[in-house]
C-alpha cells in the first residue's frame, strides 16, 4: 500500500545518528544520502522492501511533527521492541505514553508496543503482534 514514509528534520546529521542507531536494531543499514534539486538533504533507509525517509523541509520552514501522526515499525519480537525503545532513548529520543509492554488491542489481538519521539518530535511506535493462543 505504501511506497515510503517521510519525516522532516531540523538537524539532518542529528537525525542520521538517531536513525542509524534505531533502525539498525531492525536490521536497516546505512541510508542513501541524496540532495534534491533545491539542495535539501534527504536520507533514504531501505529494508525488507520498505523505505523510510528523513528530509530537510524543501519550503525552508522548520520541520514539525504531525499532530496525531505516528510512524509504526514492525518488530520480530518483544525483545526487539524493547531494544528499539532503549536505543531510541539512548540516542536522543524520548520515551512517551506507557512504558514498553503488552497491550490488548481488542479484536486486533495482543500487541507488544513502545512509543518514542525522535529528536525532532516525530512519534514512533515499535510494534510486535503477539501470536494468537492455540484454541
Amino acid at each position: 500500500m505504501f511506497s515510503h514514509v517521510m519525516v522532516g528534520s531540523n538537524d539532518i546529521e542529528r537525525s542520521k545518528r538517531f536513525y542509524d542507531a534505531v533502525l539498525g536494531v531492525l536490521g536497516a543499514g546505512e541510508p542513501l544520502r541524496n540532495q534534491n534539486a533545491t539542495g535539501h538533504t534527504r536520507l533514504f533507509y531501505r529494508h525488507q522492501g520498505n523505505t523510510f525517509c528523513v528530509v530537510q523541509p524543501i519550503n525552508n520552514e522548520p520541520a514539525c511533527p504531525a499532530n496525531g501522526g505516528t510512524v509504526g515499525f514492525q518488530c520480530q519480537s518483544p525483545e526487539q521492541v524493547q531494544a528499539f525503545h532503549d536505543t531510541a532513548v539512548a540516542n536522543g529520543g524520548q520515551s512517551i505514553e506507557e512504558p514498553p509492554g503488552l497491550r490488548d488491542a481488542g479484536g486486533l489481538g495482543s500487541l507488544y508496543l513502545a512509543y518514542v519521539r525522535d529528536p525532532d518530535g516525530n512519534k514512533l511506535c515499535a510494534l510486535y503482534r503477539m501470536p494468537k493462543p492455540a484454541a
